[in-house]
């Protein structure tokens, strides 16, 4: 092969390996500005949930208070929960319903 062949791959093959290697400083650069926000971010908010509101003073723990306390709270709780379960059932039973007379 003539010597100016030689010359063209060596010069592509630096050519490469320049362009490659900016590629990786880029793209480096953007990830470690991507991961810095989000540590950032990530911190700000461990920081305010650090910070954020404790239970109420005047209540004392709920181990402290009398077993009806804590039936009381559990059946309310547990009462929240059928009635969401009852509005998904009867939304999707209207969902039926309606997609019922739509085909008819």
């Amino acid at each position: 092969m003539p010597w100016w062949i030689w010359l063209l791959l060596a010069l592509f093959m630096l050519a490469m390996l320049l362009i490659g290697a900016a590629y990786v400083v880029v793209h480096g650069l953007r990830a470690f500005h991507v991961v810095a926000d989000m540590g950032s971010t990530v911190s700000d908010k461990l920081s305010a949930a650090g910070e954020g509101e404790g239970p109420e003073p005047d209540e004392p723990p709920l181990f402290t208070q009398p077993l009806r306390h804590a039936q009381e709270r559990y059946a309310e709780a547990h009462a929240d929960v059928v009635r969401r379960r009852m509005r998904a059932h009867d939304r999707h039973a209207d969902q039926w319903a309606q997609w019922r007379q739509f085909n008819e």
